[in-house]
């Protein structure tokens, strides 16, 4: 299932594997979401993740982490 960003209807996450090879990546980057969680786990920031991967934008994280929250909370109920 596609991520949308919720104000502009358009795709957060991409998956093709031409980039990649099919691995998730932040719309319009090669940066994998895993890398998200990586640096979240870590315990860094969202501020520190933007910093390394400038071509993420802050929009797509914030996006990404609403959809990933609504799915843990309706799979929990």
């Amino acid at each position: 299932m596609p991520v949308y960003n919720k104000g502009m209807k358009k795709k957060v996450i991409s998956v093709s594997r031409h980039v990649m090879g099919g691995t998730p990546v932040f719309a319009g980057t090669r940066v994998p979401v895993q890398t998200l969680l990586d640096y979240l786990e870590a315990g860094d920031s969202i501020d520190e993740f933007l910093d390394g991967f400038p071509t993420v934008k802050r929009k797509q994280v914030i996006a990404f982490l609403e959809e990933a929250k609504g799915l843990a909370v309706r799979k929990a109920a």
